[in-house]
């Protein structure tokens, strides 16, 4: 140790030439160093631009955020205010942006003429006072007068425009009751309400017991004995009090009958009391001005609640590409909100032609609406450009919705425009799709950019059975809310069956093995002698069993075959538990609401069935197949003449707005195009609509195919026959396959005359006509010249059979196309079996001769 201590500190020679290797060693690492940190350095320096670079890029997608989300107008000190008048509408005036003056209140509605009817036997509460507007002074100031009242007005809505009721409302037995659904539409503030019950009874019945007693919502609003003598006709009427009416209302009318005073039998036919249909409800209400606001939307232009048929009219441009596709998209979607509810839908030329109780929507560019101007409108225009709040136009590609009035507060306007054929487009889409137009609000909405909705599969079809072959009950929906089926139980001997849509999917062919496994419990008490659980579709008995157990039973099954022919895309499940008690009923009472029956939501379904239709078929059109196919209507077209008349225009409107009532999806692709704007890829590879008269029809060769043909100088044909008719005003539905594809279908909306066309157009927008149509071809007349929609007899429909030129579109297997043909081709069978008999007959001689030989040999 000392040794080497000392070596360490002799200066010896080898020491110092290993120190200077040493400094060689260490100034080469500091060499080496400095070179990586300089490397390092320039690393850094990168990264930190690139950083930076980064930064700039992030800031400048932020500044080009901050660029689209515009500089919007100074927010109105009033928005809009839509202020429905009750009766008469208002005297018309020019629609300017700017008014001097305050406009005059307008006069008290007058009051449709009631009937007058004699007093209740139950005392009535008074009628409350009416209100008359003011006058108006012209000094006034416009704040005032949109701070008035609305004056009051009086409406009678009929029992006779209830289905339920029709010509006759009957009730029989001991004990009747009947219900009368009725809303309130929004916007109302009720002010009073009446029930005028006019009624006949049997002579039979004893006044002191036999009586009738009206119930609003739950609550009793009077009773009055049946003690007309002869039949007369009595007239009662009730004050219904107006904290019971609702949106949502339920009139039910209750006979109690009785013919014996010890006891009445309830079959005995001299127990009926009919309310006659000329019976109304009477309400006097105070519209309520209603500020807009898209929070609302499609309210005011829609109301789901309202009596009367909502009225929707278009502000006409000169029709271009952005029109067509806009219009029938944002149409299509009110069918979608309305379901059942008519809308009446016209189309006007000026603002100066709308009228009162209307709903105007203007679609297009400032260039294409030059009306635009003349409307109070949050977003100035200018030059044709709609300007921001800095005055700068507005990108082509921005939608713009704008809310807004007109006739003074009595019509309100939705505007969907843009700067750009692209702007309109997007505004009308974020209306039709349900998910988009839920955040909007406010008087107005720039639309920058909207989610895109994928387009569901064909045979995705909401409201019918589910693709799969095997599910159960619950996953079905209801009619009603849309929700999953759950555990549903009726009470009584007399439960109303539970119905259940059992909706085909149109395309659906369905075979021999398709079944329902029923599960089902009851409650004890009950009489397993009279007491059955039945299952029927389309009211037609497919199945039932007993139920045998006095101690009810827990869970059951029961399974039940389903008839292929039965099953179609409109039918309808019944599941009926027929209970009666253990104890019989005294005197037509009955104790039976401890019996209960369930039908549980694990029944299940298992189906036998293949993708096969054969087309064209219009009874498959009241479904809306092949056009609603997928739901959002992507592979679907409607094509109209290169000058479209306004009859042509509104029945494109029609036909969307019942493509759209028999669609569910969430977003609606519908194209629509002139003749010459068709492309060539659509008219291949969509179904299409040609709406037109004969001379403008975008689709000649309807009229070159087999079957009925419209010909020149008002001549028609079919078969061998020609006739000439003067003047044809009838219409014709004629739905072919496509001449450029057959796996598409052509439908011909048409007629020699726009009268003819009219008709046609009549046809398709009301229900009770609509789902008459049937084989291929219809040809629609009328002897009245302005039909009235609920009149039954106001146009007949002539139903052609089915021409030889018939297509099929099918998904199926080839075993399933070979026994498809034979059956459709079953008299060939017997020459075919004689055939392969005389070849089989063949072969054996044959095999026979050689066998002869061979032993020969």
């Amino acid at each position: 140790m000392k040794r080497l201590f000392r070596h360490s500190q002799s200066p010896n020679p080898s020491t110092h030439r290993g120190r200077q290797r040493s400094t060689r060693v260490s100034t080469g690492t500091r060499l080496g160093l400095l070179l990586l940190c300089s490397v390092l350095v320039v690393g850094l320096v990168l990264t930190t631009n690139f950083a930076v670079a980064q930064s700039d890029s992030s800031l400048q997608e932020q500044e080009d955020q901050l660029i689209r989300e515009y500089t919007l107008p100074t927010t109105p000190q009033k928005e809009p205010v839509y202020k429905p008048a009750p009766a008469a509408p208002p005297k018309k005036s020019s629609p300017t942006r700017k008014r001097t003056t305050p406009a005059p209140s307008q006069p008290p509605p007058q009051s449709q003429p009631t009937r007058s009817a004699p007093t209740s036997t139950e005392p009535e509460e008074p009628a409350p006072a009416r209100r008359s507007p003011a006058p108006s002074s012209p000094a006034r100031e416009e704040e005032t007068a949109e701070a008035e009242p609305l004056p009051t007005g009086e409406y009678v809505l009929q029992f006779n425009r209830s289905p339920i009721v029709g010509n006759r409302f009957r009730f029989r037995g001991v004990y009747s009751e009947a219900r009368l659904g009725f809303t309130r539409p929004r916007g109302w503030k009720i002010q009073g309400a009446k029930a005028l019950i006019r009624f006949q009874h049997s002579p039979a019945l004893i006044a002191k017991d036999s009586n009738l007693t009206v119930r609003v919502n739950g609550t009793s609003v009077g009773s009055v004995p049946l003690n007309r003598q002869q039949s007369e006709v009595g007239s009662v009427l009730f004050n219904v009090p107006s904290r019971l009416i609702q949106d949502y209302n339920e009139l039910a009318i209750v006979a109690r009958q009785s013919n014996d005073e010890k006891c009445s039998d309830p079959g005995d036919p001299t127990l009926w009391t009919e309310v006659l249909p000329d019976s109304e409800l009477q309400f006097e209400y105070q519209p309520q001005p209603i500020p807009l606001n898209f929070s609302r939307y499609p309210y005011p232009f829609f109301d789901d609640l309202s009596l009367d048929t909502n009225r929707i009219v278009y502000l006409l441009p000169k029709v271009n590409d952005t029109w067509l596709t806009a219009a029938p998209r944002f149409q299509a979607a009110l069918g979608r909100i309305a379901e059942f509810r008519p809308i009446d839908t016209e189309i006007i030329n000026d603002l100066e032609d709308v009228e009162w109780g209307q709903r105007l929507v203007v679609i297009g560019t400032p260039a294409e609406q030059p009306g635009l101007e003349d409307l109070d409108l949050p977003f100035s225009i200018s030059g044709n450009q709609i300007l921001d709040g800095n005055q700068v136009a507005l990108p082509s590609d921005v939608g713009i919705l704008m809310m807004t009035t007109t006739l003074d507060g009595a019509v309100p306007v939705l505007v969907v425009t843009g700067n750009g054929a692209d702007g309109v487009a997007k505004a009308a889409q974020f209306l039709v799709q349900p998910d988009s137009r839920k955040f909007g609000t406010g008087q107005a909405v720039l639309v920058d950019s909207l989610k895109t909705v994928d387009t569901p599969s064909l045979r995705d079809w909401p409201g019918y059975l589910p693709e799969k072959n095997s599910f159960t009950l619950s996953e079905i929906k209801t009619t009603e809310n849309g929700d999953p089926f759950q555990d549903i139980t009726v009470r009584g001997s007399a439960a109303p069956p539970i119905l259940i849509d059992f909706h085909a999917l149109p395309d659906d062919q369905f075979t021999r093995g398709s079944s329902m496994t029923l599960r089902y419990s009851y409650s004890p008490q009950i009489n397993p002698r009279t007491s059955a659980v039945e299952v029927l579709l389309d009211g037609t008995f497919i199945g039932g069993a007993r139920l045998t157990s006095e101690d009810g039973a827990s869970r059951k099954r029961l399974k039940v075959d389903l008839p292929p022919h039965l099953i179609k895309p409109d039918s309808q499940l019944e599941v009926a538990f027929r209970l009666n008690p253990r104890e019989p009923g005294v005197c037509g009472k009955v104790t039976d609401q401890q019996l209960t029956g369930t039908l549980h939501a694990d029944t299940s379904f298992n189906l036998n069935r293949q993708q096969s239709v054969q087309l064209p078929d219009l009874g498959l059109f009241q479904e809306g197949y092949p056009f609603a196919a997928p739901q959002d209507l992507s592979r679907t077209a409607i094509v109209v003449p290169d000058s479209p008349s306004n009859t042509d225009l509104l029945t494109l409107l029609t036909v969307s707005e019942r493509l759209g009532r028999l669609s569910k999806a969430d977003s609606v692709k519908l194209d629509a195009y002139t003749t010459t704007t068709l492309p060539a890829e659509v008219r291949q590879g969509h179904h299409l609509v040609g709406i037109g008269t004969r001379e403008q029809f975008p689709f000649p060769e309807v009229f070159d195919g087999s079957g009925f043909r419209l010909r020149d100088a008002f001549s028609r044909q079919w078969n061998q026959g020609r006739i000439q008719a003067l003047p044809d005003n009838e219409g014709m539905i004629k739905e072919i396959m496509s001449p450029d594809n057959k796996e598409r279908v052509l439908l011909a909306l048409t007629a020699q005359t726009a009268n003819g066309l009219e008709r046609v157009r009549q046809v398709i927008s009301k229900d009770p006509w609509f789902f008459q149509l049937q084989e291929d071809t219809v040809l629609i007349s009328s002897n009245q010249q302005d039909a009235a929609s609920y009149d039954p007899d106001a146009y007949t429909l002539e139903f052609l059979e089915r021409a030889p030129s018939t297509g099929r579109i099918e998904n199926t297997g080839l075993l399933s196309k070979v026994s498809r043909f034979i059956q459709d081709n079953w008299f060939f069978l017997p020459a075919g079996i004689f055939v392969i008999a005389l070849l089989l007959y063949g072969i054996s001689q044959f095999y026979l001769k050689r066998l002869s030989d061979q032993k020969s040999h």
